[in-house]
C-alpha cells in the first residue's frame, strides 16, 4: 500500500507505480492502443453547510488520450437478461416459510433490486474461460446472499446508521434491529450452503475451492477487516494508503470473489483464474472509487441511499483525499488496467466483462 498521503505534481507517477506495485493489476505493458472513456458531467449535491462540496465543470474519467474501442455488444440487453436470470434464481432459493418473519426480512433486502453487478460478474467470468454459466449460477447467488448480508449489517445504528438502502427504508427499520441481524446471520449461512448443495457439474475440489475464496472474502482478513478499520478511522486522518486498505477489503474482495468464483466454477487454468483476480481487484476499488465521487456528486433520489453521508460523518474519501479531478484519474487508470488484463481472452467471450468495467467506471448510481 503506496499511495502518496499528499497530492503532489507527481501524482500520476505515483499512481501508476501504486496500481502495478501494489494491485498487480498488468503482468505485461499497456497495449499500444490504450483506453479514452466518454466524459462526464456531474454536479455536486447539496451536502451538510459545514463540510467542504466538490464541483466539477467536464471531467474525463482518464488521463489517458489514446484510444481504446470496447468490442461491439450489446451491453443493456445482457444486463436485462442476467438480472432476470439472477432475480427469478434468487426468489427461488428463499421461498416464504417458517419462520415467516426472518424469511420476510431475508427476501425483503435480498429481492429489493440493485444493480447485481456481482452475480453477472461471476457469471460472465466464468463463460470467459470456456464455462456455461449454470456452472456459476449457485456461486453468484451466493455472493449476492453475502453481500445483502453486508448491507443490512452496514447500516445497523451500531454500524453506519442508515435509514435507506436502495430506495427503501432499511432493513432494521421495518423489522427491527434484532431480526435485520438474524437475516443477515441467515444469508451468509445460507450462501454457503447455496454452493455446496446446489452447485452441479463441477469437481469437489473445485466447489472447495471456491467456497474457501468466499469464506476468505467475508471474513477476517476480507469484507470484515474493512469493516474494523472503517469504523476505528471515522473522525481520524487517514492516508491514502489507510484508505486503499478499507476499501480493498470492504469492497474489493467480495467483488474479487464473485469473478474468481465464477472463473474457478468455469474451469479456469490456474493462469486465468489469477489473470481474473487482477482483473477484480481493478474495478473492485474501481467501484468503490466511483461510489465516493457519486456521494458527493449526486442527490438521495438519484442514489437510493443517503447522498453526503460521509462528509457529514467525516468519513475518509477518494475525493475528499485527492480531490475530485484527482479521483476521477484514479478511476481511469483502474479501468485501463482492469480491461488491459482481459486481453488475454477471447475478445467475444470477454465483450460483457469489458462493458462491465466501463459501467462501474461511469454508472450513476
Amino acid at each position: 500500500m503506496a499511495f502518496l498521503a499528499t497530492i503532489s505534481g507527481r501524482e500520476n507517477l505515483l499512481l501508476s507505480n501504486t496500481l502495478n506495485n501494489n494491485f498487480t493489476c498488468s503482468r505485461k505493458p499497456l497495449p499500444s492502443h490504450s483506453y479514452s472513456f466518454l466524459r462526464k458531467k456531474i454536479q455536486a449535491s447539496n451536502v451538510a453547510n459545514s463540510f467542504q462540496t466538490f464541483q466539477v465543470k467536464d471531467q474525463e474519467i482518464s488521463s489517458k488520450t489514446e484510444k481504446f474501442i470496447l468490442p461491439k455488444f450489446d451491453f443493456q440487453e445482457y444486463m436485462e437478461m442476467k438480472e432476470i436470470k439472477v432475480n427469478k434464481a434468487l426468489n427461488d432459493a428463499i421461498p416464504m416459510q417458517e419462520p415467516i418473519k426472518v424469511h420476510e426480512a431475508m427476501r425483503y433486502s435480498l429481492l429489493a433490486g440493485g444493480k447485481r453487478v456481482r452475480p453477472i460478474l461471476c457469471m460472465a467470468s466464468c463463460e470467459v474461460v470456456g464455462g456455461d454459466e449454470s456452472l456459476a449460477i449457485p456461486a453468484a447467488l451466493a455472493v449476492e446472499m453475502i453481500h445483502t448480508m453486508s448491507l443490512i449489517h452496514d447500516d445497523l445504528p451500531c454500524m453506519d446508521n442508515d435509514d435507506l438502502r436502495r430506495g427503501k427504508p432499511t432493513n432494521h427499520k421495518v423489522f427491527g434491529e434484532n431480526t435485520a441481524v438474524l437475516a443477515g446471520d441467515a444469508l451468509l449461512s445460507l450462501a454457503f450452503e447455496h454452493v455446496a448443495t446446489k452447485t452441479r457439474n463441477v469437481t469437489p475440489q473445485r466447489v472447495v475451492q471456491a467456497i474457501g475464496e468466499l469464506g476468505s472474502a467475508v471474513g477476517s482478513v476480507g469484507l470484515v477487516a474493512g469493516q474494523i478499520v472503517d469504523l476505528a478511522s471515522e473522525g481520524k486522518q487517514v492516508s491514502l494508503s489507510e484508505l486503499e486498505y478499507i476499501h480493498h477489503h470492504k469492497t474489493g474482495k467480495l467483488l474479487e470473489a464473485a469473478v474468481v468464483c465464477g472463473a474457478i466454477m468455469g474451469g479456469g487454468k490456474e493462469v486465468d483464474v489469477e489473470r481474473m483476480r487482477n482483473y477484480a481487484r481493478c474495478i473492485g476499488l474501481l467501484f468503490q472509487v466511483v461510489d465516493d465521487i457519486l456521494d458527493v456528486t449526486k442527490s438521495s433520489d438519484d442514489l437510493g441511499k443517503t447522498a453526503g453521508k460521509d462528509l457529514m460523518t467525516d468519513k475518509a474519501t477518494y475525493p475528499k483525499l485527492m480531490g475530485l479531478e484527482k479521483a476521477w484519474q484514479l478511476a481511469g487508470e483502474l479501468v485501463a488496467k482492469a480491461m488491459d488484463e482481459l486481453s488475454y481472452f477471447d475478445a467475444a467471450k470477454a465483450a460483457p466483462l469489458y462493458h462491465l468495467a466501463n459501467y462501474i467506471a461511469h454508472r450513476q448510481n
